[in-house]
């Protein structure tokens, strides 16, 4: 299974948010460049976590993007399955035109190893992944 960069930075971006200490909202931008990415591209994530309703947005100055939600809350599946396109080949959206569809044992096989994939994933909440929040400030550049 591979994630699309959207998901990716998804990811990235609520880890970012989730470690802060001070109270201020996180800027997109000071995320694009502790990771070393596009802040154009994180501006859109974070418009879509927004809209998700993972992350709170503030406009004006001192504005800037807040967690919605307590990380606790937040389960990586959930959020992998809103992000994503989980449709590994043609044949597992309607309209499918391969000939060996109805008798297909590989779709099956897929199909159950992305939902091993989205179970395990199920077993993680953001605070999960930011346990380590003083390793991961350091290595953001944030004491």
């Amino acid at each position: 299974m591979q994630l699309t960069t959207h998901t990716d930075y998804a990811l990235r971006l609520l880890i970012f948010v989730a470690v802060r200490r001070d109270e201020s909202p996180a800027r997109v931008q000071d995320a694009a460049a502790r990771y070393g990415i596009s802040a154009n591209h994180l501006a859109k994530v974070a418009q879509t976590l927004v809209q998700l309703g993972y992350l709170d947005s503030f406009r004006g100055r001192g504005g800037g993007i807040a967690l919605a939600v307590p990380a606790e809350s937040i389960n990586i599946g959930a959020l992998v399955r809103q992000t994503e396109n989980l449709r590994l080949l043609e044949c597992f959206g309607p309209g499918s035109t391969c000939p060996i569809d109805p008798a297909c044992t590989l779709k099956r096989a897929l199909a159950e190893a992305q939902q091993a994939f989205l179970e395990v994933l199920d077993g993680y909440h953001l605070s999960d992944l930011v346990a380590n929040g003083d390793t991961l400030r350091m290595l953001l550049g944030r004491p």
